[in-house]
């Protein structure tokens, strides 16, 4: 029997809070999102990329609208530079369908489909915590709100994760990923990269680091936007007098990609542009009642997994079938922190290994040929699932 009469509030209403308060809302909750920020969240973020199943099942579940737009594309290319010169070599083509997004597309299309659920902008969450009678209560500057269950779903700064994990701490990988948006008129000249991208997604490595590339809707009706993510280290001082900023994402274009593709990030207008440190971490357990944590509020994983978005959005499925399917508020917490704890440790063990073979170890990729991307690609995965590696899984 489905537990029911719960009223739940969400801290945080971004991709992951505004999916967990459909996700309780359908399960016959009442549900209030307390978003911090007082402006649309719409221009934040840039691409991402989900499987193309589990876009299915959002849009036949209420998440999203069928007409939510994406870019499809069911190829992987890897590619790089030839040793001693500046043009392109294609190394391997992988079947890897994914479903490409704008973040802030997907975002609106999850804002719309909240529903009953109340919205409450621009109003942040003092404090979170529990009450004598065991439920829990948020505090802003407006009152308090009592609850049945509170979702953390307030990223990796998470008020609500000092609760259940209050010594977990993000760990830093050593390097940083350049994230990027390119109006596709910067393509213009480079017919060559513009066919790839219009069925494939790029990998293109480079010694200490690879990059990826793949369109993604614009957020002018029909458009189209370049997207990118670029990871490598730092510069040591020594070594060049580039800055670390949005910037020496250029320089490294430059040093290190072929030339058609250099250009491109190099002397592309950006639409969007931003440097990020790489960090992970996992809380041993995603609920503990009457407080449950969603999205990066649970954990971060590193992003060569592309699992942010897509981990939040099954956070939120995962909600729902546990509201569904028990009788308490307790018993749904306990089933939901059974599958998404182990979930998440997964995925950042999967990203700790992506991350020590695509940048921190990286293969001499002009010597590599598809046998030999196959063999890197299942020697990385080591058994593990990832949509990513879609062709490692079929034969």
């Amino acid at each position: 029997m489905a537990v029911t009469g719960l009223r739940i509030g969400v801290v945080g209403g971004s991709i992951a809070g505004c999916a967990a308060a459909i996700a309780g809302a359908r399960a016959g909750a009442d549900v209030t999102v307390h978003e911090r920020s007082g402006a649309a969240l719409q221009d934040r973020g840039f691409g991402i990329v989900i499987p193309p199943s589990l876009h299915r099942e959002l849009v036949t579940g209420g998440y999203l609208g069928p007409d939510m737009p994406t870019t499809p594309v069911a190829t992987r290319i890897w590619l790089t530079r030839v040793s001693g010169g500046r043009s392109s070599r294609e190394l391997a083509r992988q079947e890897a369908p994914v479903t490409s997004c704008n973040w802030g597309l997907l975002w609106r299309a999850l804002r719309a489909n909240v529903g009953e659920s109340v919205y409450r902008r621009g109003l942040p969450v003092d404090s979170v915590g529990p009450t004598p009678s065991g439920r829990a209560l948020i505090r802003t500057e407006d009152g308090e709100q009592e609850y049945d269950i509170v979702v953390g779903a307030d990223g990796h700064r998470s008020v609500t994760r000092g609760l259940i994990a209050p010594n977990v701490r993000p760990v830093p990988a050593g390097y940083l990923v350049w994230r990027g948006t390119i109006p596709l008129s910067a393509l213009r000249d480079h017919p060559k990269p513009l066919e790839l991208l219009r069925s494939s997604w790029i990998t293109l490595g480079f010694p200490g680091g690879h990059g990826v590339f793949y369109l993604i809707p614009g957020t002018v009706p029909g458009s189209r936007l370049l997207a990118y993510a670029i990871y490598g280290f730092p510069p040591k001082p020594t070594e060049s007098q580039v800055p670390v900023s949005t910037a020496y994402v250029r320089y490294i274009a430059e040093e290190h990609f072929p030339a058609e593709w250099a250009d491109i990030v190099a002397r592309g207008e950006h639409a969007a542009q931003a440097l990020h440190p790489v960090a992970d971490f996992v809380v041993p357990r995603a609920a503990e009642p009457p407080f449950l944590l969603a999205g990066d509020a649970a954990s971060v994983t590193r992003p060569h997994t592309a699992s942010g978005a897509v981990k939040a959005l099954g956070d939120a499925l995962c909600l729902e079938r546990a509201l569904r399917g028990s009788s308490s508020a307790a018993e749904a917490l306990a089933r939901y922190a059974d599958e998404r704890s182990a979930e998440g440790a997964r995925l950042v063990e999967l990203g700790r290994r992506l991350g020590r073979e695509l940048v921190e170890c990286t293969p001499d990729w002009p010597a590599m040929g598809p046998a030999d991307v196959d063999a890197w690609s299942r020697g990385t995965l080591n058994g593990a699932r990832s949509y990513l590696y879609g062709s490692m899984h079929r034969r």
